[in-house]
């Protein structure tokens, strides 16, 4: 059995001044780009809230209740998407900090799950802007009561927004849960598969939660998810393959090892 590629008599206080080093560089990396980003704070505030803006009506516009809410709430978003923007290189640390303690075939394993969770995440958001945010914001106007004009808040945008982009990044992680429910143990993917309908109806569910009730713009959730789902049962299916044969292997191994010796082999 392979080992932890760590040093056992590494001291607790080495490994927590290392930690707290590391953190200390993640802060650094978030404050350094907010720096570069914050000149533009207006700009990306506009982008993030075209696609409501895109269906206002004719002559009105978004508006700003509070006396600092102008300055604060563009502040507030570059500060988030300076946190998405770092979020390789806080995961490249956090990787760098865990991956001397873990085995072989967890370090195998730990990248690639680390790096495509990153990218299902900024998939799940991109998603969100591109698709969704059109048809829930075109549903939301085309339902406003008769002499009522349409003028949205920009921090309560804002809360709304971040709220939907964290939704579905955390959705599309769908693949990576069901990857290692399967190679943890907790279940196979013969139970995953016979659960199916049930995760069906919890995908229309969820979509039910998260968009505006609609049958279009659920589905638009729901559909994704289940396609996520039958792509992490696809890698899960590898790891069952895997361990069975590996099974299969150390079964013949001890078999061999049971045979009785032939007297023409004995001395």
């Amino acid at each position: 059995m392979s080992t932890p590629a760590t040093d056992p008599n590494m001291p607790l206080i080495a490994h927590l001044t290392e930690l707290r080093n590391r953190l200390l560089r993640c802060v650094v990396a978030v404050l350094l780009i907010f720096l570069c980003l914050f000149y533009f704070a207006q700009e990306i505030y506009a982008l993030v809230s075209a696609p409501l803006r895109a269906y206002l009506p004719e002559g009105t516009n978004m508006i700003a209740t509070g006396v600092a809410t102008p300055f604060l709430t563009p502040f507030k978003l570059t500060l988030v998407v300076s946190l998405f923007a770092a979020v390789p290189y806080i995961l490249a640390q956090i990787w760098s900090f865990i991956a001397p303690g873990l085995y072989q075939n967890e370090r195998r394993i730990a990248l690639p799950l680390l790096t495509s969770s990153v990218l299902l995440f900024y998939g799940g958001m991109a998603f969100a802007y591109f698709v969704v945010f059109p048809i829930m914001f075109s549903f939301f106007a085309s339902v406003t009561p008769d002499g009522v004009d349409m003028m949205t808040d920009i921090n309560q945008y804002l809360d709304f927004v971040l709220t939907i982009f964290f939704a579905f990044g955390v959705a599309f992680e769908i693949p990576v849960a069901t990857f290692l429910l399967v190679w943890a143990g907790v279940t196979s993917v013969e139970t995953l598969r016979k659960s199916r309908p049930y995760v069906v109806v919890g995908c229309f569910v969820i979509g039910m939660i998260l968009t505006p009730p609609d049958v279009f713009s659920q589905t638009l959730l729901a559909i994704p998810m289940w396609f996520l789902f039958e792509l992490g049962l696809i890698f899960s299916n590898m790891i069952d393959k895997e361990r069975a044969a590996r099974e299969a292997a150390e079964g013949a191994d001890e078999a061999s090892n049971d045979l009785p010796v032939s007297s023409d082999e004995q001395p």
